[in-house]
């Protein structure tokens, strides 16, 4: 654990602390914090207002909680990530409003090879035992379920569901509104929109359930399962599959977001379907 100097409870103007709670004299609490029994707090932590420290968590390094968090007993956020590479640079962390960290998860901070940031947006929820590792980057309105592992520098899009005890390899991309199996191995990236599952993961199909809940019209949920039909279904070489889907789809938004994120770089490459 980092050494945290200068540790003192005091009583912030609108807050509660627990007189068993530390929180360093430098750490900055907006109004209304509640910072419950045995917490730990360090001197370069900023946690916006109304957020809740339940119990015994610990929160350190240059970390930056927003509004209307929970944090949960037990979880730990912003130590130093689990890296030989890394010295003890001042790296971030910084969580969202509105977001739940449930109990013993692990957010660790970014590194000076990496982004230098570890992310988890607005309107997360992250389920008991997660682990999100150094310079990972969740989008908003992810959820994450139980005992669900990251490797460094995951990507997640928004409005992505990982389902429990799935492993995902580091440098892994999960695309928008992407739906991840429970068990699931993931080695390689995952198309917006896309459902995979399996050990080792593959691509079963489309999140034909998130795209109603994210508000997708019929029509647009056909047009992109068609697209998704040639792109994957249909025999021949994927690069020609991939030129005849963007020539014939390409214009449509939700195909054009599939057709740019397989254009963009990647360090693990697709997840193709079966």
């Amino acid at each position: 654990m980092d050494a945290m100097p200068d540790l003192t409870r005091i009583t912030h103007p609108g807050t509660t602390i627990h007189p068993t709670a530390i929180v360093s004299s430098t750490a900055q609490l907006g109004v209304g914090v509640t910072v419950g029994p045995f917490c730990t707090v360090g001197p370069d932590v900023v946690i916006g207002d109304r957020t809740a420290l339940v119990s015994h968590a610990v929160i350190e390094g240059h970390t930056t909680i927003g509004a209307d968090v929970t944090l949960f007993p037990f979880c730990s956020v912003g130590l130093q990530p689990q890296d030989f590479k890394y010295k003890g640079e001042p790296t971030r962390c910084v969580i969202g409003d509105r977001t739940h960290i449930r109990e013993h998860c692990s957010i660790h901070r970014g590194t000076v090879t990496g982004r230098g940031i570890t992310s988890v947006g607005s309107d997360c929820l992250l389920m008991a035992v997660v682990h999100v590792a150094h310079d990972c980057q969740l989008g908003n309105s992810v959820i994450v379920a139980n005992n669900v592992v990251m490797g460094g520098h995951v990507s997640i899009g928004d409005h992505a569901v990982i389902g429990g005890a799935a492993a995902i390899h580091q440098f892994v991309r999960i695309g928008r509104a992407a739906m991840v199996g429970g068990v699931s191995g993931v080695e390689a990236d995952v198309i917006p929109f896309g459902s995979v599952l399996g050990n080792r993961a593959r691509l079963a199909g489309l999140n034909i359930v998130g795209l109603k809940r994210r508000g997708f019209d019929k029509a647009q949920i056909q047009r992109l399962h068609i697209a998704f039909r040639a792109l994957y279904r249909e025999p021949g070489v994927f690069a020609d599959r991939l030129a005849a889907t963007r020539e014939r789809f390409g214009t449509d938004p939700l195909v054009a977001e599939v057709l740019a994120f397989i254009d963009a770089d990647s360090h693990r490459g697709m997840i193709r379907a079966s």
